[in-house]
């Protein structure tokens, strides 16, 4: 790729992360969320490495870290979804933090908290497949 390509694709992969961040974030109050965003995010790594070429980075060890994080952030999640029922009224998911004054940013308890990890969970699952898809096609060629 032309050093034209590499920098465009450079500013725009960060204006996609940031609206994929704005998309996790402002989940509860507006559509999106978690895996909206995530798919945002994992659109601007994707579009960096098309425009790099895989030879730029190691591929195999960010393979490893994503699915790292992926399976951490699900852990999160999950254990966040079990605090609720011990919490809160035995329910599954409860909504156990305290909730703001409606249409305000901290207004939702626990539900951002949700958003964000399942957004970080969506994005280093679609960012692994990816880069698998990547490795494996490099392991044939080889």
């Amino acid at each position: 790729m032309s050093i034209i390509v590499k920098k465009v694709a450079q500013l725009i992969a960060g204006l996609i992360f940031l609206y994929g961040i704005y998309i996790i974030v402002h989940g509860h109050l507006t559509p999106g969320g978690g895996f909206a965003g995530g798919a945002l995010i994992a659109g601007a790594y994707i579009l960096v490495i098309l425009a790099n070429g895989s030879d730029a980075i190691k591929l195999k060890k960010e393979e490893v870290g994503s699915s790292l994080s992926e399976s951490v952030s699900i852990l999160v999640v999950l254990m966040m979804a079990v605090a609720g029922f011990f919490i809160g009224a035995k329910v599954f998911f409860n909504n156990y933090l305290p909730t703001g004054k409606m249409g305000e940013l901290i207004s939702a308890g626990a539900i951002p908290l949700y958003n964000i990890f399942i957004g970080i969970e969506v994005a280093a699952a679609l960012l692994t497949i990816f880069l698998a898809l990547i490795i494996y096609k490099e392991e044939i060629e080889e």
